[in-house]
């Protein structure tokens, strides 16, 4: 049996005991690229502060904090590593989480990328191959990935859970930030008044027959709320409850939205009516079902999209092409000239063949969509250089 740790994970490697090289082999960067490297060694923040003066430079890329046993503590990225680097040392200026990752760091190293982008996807990459100490610290609790559902007979509601069984009549995701699903799935279930009660509660249908007449309360408050149907108490038929199931499942897949539209004029209108207490429950009840509809677009899109070239000049001045497919990098190369003209074609008719992904992307693939996602968003004209995979073939034949 393999030892543990006293918390009861396993131990981590002793990833670098001697010469640092890099971190290894990386898919967004190409094959040939041979990346700068770099560490500094000392026993105390002054030693690897003046290390860092004297080599860091001011180029993109990601570092790593080893700690006395050289197992990596911690993994970052920066635009600038120079000034990322210095920052854990202004001890007035930076934030508690840095203190405590510089206080056990022995050995401070890093490995310089192309350009931001590919820092972006690197610190990604090693996070989820390593897993260091601080880089997951508390993640469990407030990140941990988990799936929106629409199950458990006889009357199906919206839930959310970290395994679905395969039983559930839809599943979406996988998500981050538990508490915002569990506050969307709250407010889908209230708006389309599906029961959320425990399996353990009693259903019965209005058209249901049985033999003797019995008098059902509701279980809760929510039927009295106009917010659940109430199937505890026979209060609705079961086409009508099976009619709401469609309703909120069309809007999960992104067949009918008009629940943003309906949640937007109320708020609008009770502003205008001076209830600003409506208004404001309100808006938080449009903010909990934004989230997850932009979500789950965003997962849609991935599953979807097609393949993509993003055109990237990093800072040693050479043109780098990430091959993009479902809202992922694929792949990295150098633009395509003679020399490399061979691999590129072979990389694009690998994209251009690879079968639609599954229904459910992996954890891992989510983390991917969201990091390519978020760059767009933040640099919006970028998306003006993406070229078709068709465009990117004929740039190689006229190579």
């Amino acid at each position: 049996m393999k030892p543990t740790s006293t918390d009861g994970s396993r131990p981590r490697p002793h990833l670098f005991p001697t010469r640092f090289d890099g971190f290894g082999p990386s898919r967004f960067r190409p094959a040939e690229e041979v990346p700068a490297v770099h560490e500094i060694r000392g026993r105390s923040p002054g030693i690897l502060l003046r290390g860092v003066r004297n080599h860091a430079p001011t180029m993109p890329g990601v570092y790593g904090m080893l700690d006395a046993h050289h197992r990596l503590i911690y993994v970052g990225k920066a635009k600038n590593l120079r000034g990322r680097l210095l920052s854990y040392f202004r001890v007035n200026s930076r934030n508690p989480k840095a203190g405590k990752i510089i206080e056990p760091t022995r050995r401070l190293v890093w490995e310089q990328t192309g350009d931001e982008f590919a820092a972006l996807l690197r610190e990604l990459e090693l996070i989820q191959q390593l897993r260091p100490r601080f880089n997951v610290r508390g993640v469990p609790g407030l990140q941990r990935h988990h799936y929106i559902c629409l199950g458990k007979l006889p009357a199906p509601y919206v839930f959310v859970t970290a395994r679905p069984t395969g039983k559930e009549w839809a599943i979406y995701g996988p998500l981050v930030q538990w508490y915002r699903s569990e506050a969307a799935a709250r407010r889908l279930n209230d708006w389309f008044r599906l029961r959320d009660c425990p399996q353990s509660v009693a259903l019965h249908f209005a058209d249901q027959g049985e033999l003797f007449d019995a008098e059902r309360s509701p279980q809760c408050l929510r039927y009295e709320l106009s917010t659940c149907l109430g199937p505890c108490a026979g209060r609705c038929s079961r086409s009508a409850y099976a009619e709401r199931v469609r309703a909120v499942k069309a809007f999960l897949e992104g067949r009918n939205r008009s629940i943003l539209h309906q949640l937007h004029q109320q708020m609008l209108a009770a502003a205008a009516a001076f209830e600003f207490e409506k208004a404001m429950s309100l808006r938080d009840k449009l903010t909990a079902v934004q989230w997850l509809d932009e979500r789950l677009r965003l997962l849609r899109r991935a599953r979807n999209q097609g393949a993509f070239i993003y055109p990237l000049m990093g800072v040693d001045h050479r043109l780098r092409w990430y091959v993009l497919d479902r809202g992922q990098v694929r792949a990295v190369v150098y633009a395509p000239t003679a020399a490399n003209r061979a691999a590129v074609a072979t990389i694009l008719a690998t994209t251009a063949t690879t079968p639609p992904g599954p229904a459910l992307l992996s954890e891992a693939a989510v983390d991917s969509v969201l990091l390519v996602a978020g760059w767009f968003h933040k640099y919006r004209d970028e998306r003006t250089k993406l070229l078709s995979l068709a465009k990117a073939q004929q740039l190689l034949q006229e190579v």
